[in-house]
């Protein structure tokens, strides 16, 4: 029986949140970020910008890194077929909060895992229901000065205070409102070759 190749895994993302998440997996990666432009295509659905931009982050990478499994994820809040993304400042994050205030709002959160050696590639898009409260302007100036969710779609940061902004969620995995679908990543992983729990018996 052929050894398996212990192949170097990539992070393509400069996310804090991500890099947590990927850890709980309990295996040795590194980081580097795609620095790619992450601006939709005109009339490009939110779940098709989550898709192509991780499939984008994770090719980058791997073309600078062809033996090695590379993950790539992107996440865009969708509310009525629009994308909403990262804030980036204070008055867009009270103006995506605002809009968002007593609605649903389908988090997409797309994850990709490339290698080029082997020529795999494979992909997945993981939606997230989520219900806000109807928030008053108040509320939503707290919650902004706690937690300053300027980089995350949708101002929403639910694994904080972000939680009381929300009434339900639905979702078949759960890490994916966080930025990074744990369930699927490691499917996919496992598809590429990695095993996660050792070597199959």
């Amino acid at each position: 029986m052929q050894a398996l190749v212990q192949r170097e895994l990539i992070l393509g993302s400069s996310s804090v949140y991500r890099r947590e998440l990927l850890a709980r997996l309990r295996l040795a990666f590194r980081v580097q970020s795609p620095d790619i432009d992450e601006t939709p295509l005109p009339g490009e659905a939110p779940a098709g910008v989550a898709l192509r931009l991780a499939l984008a982050k994770a090719r980058v990478i791997a073309n600078r890194n062809p033996q090695a499994v590379v993950i790539g994820s992107d996440q865009v809040a969708d509310l009525d077929g629009v994308a909403l993304g990262k804030p980036g400042t204070h008055l867009r994050a009270v103006a995506q909060l605002q809009q968002m205030r007593g609605r649903t709002v389908v988090f997409q959160t797309a994850v990709a895992v490339v290698c080029l050696e082997t020529a795999f590639e494979a992909s997945s898009l993981a939606a997230v229901k989520v219900q806000f409260r109807d928030l008053s302007d108040g509320e939503i100036e707290h919650y902004l000065r706690a937690e300053t969710p300027y980089d995350c779609a949708g101002s929403a940061k639910s694994e904080g205070l972000g939680i009381a902004l929300l009434t339900r969620i639905d979702s078949d995995d759960p890490t994916a409102l966080v930025g990074l679908p744990l369930i699927r990543t490691a499917q996919m992983l496992r598809a590429a070759g990695i095993p996660l729990l050792g070597p199959p018996a």
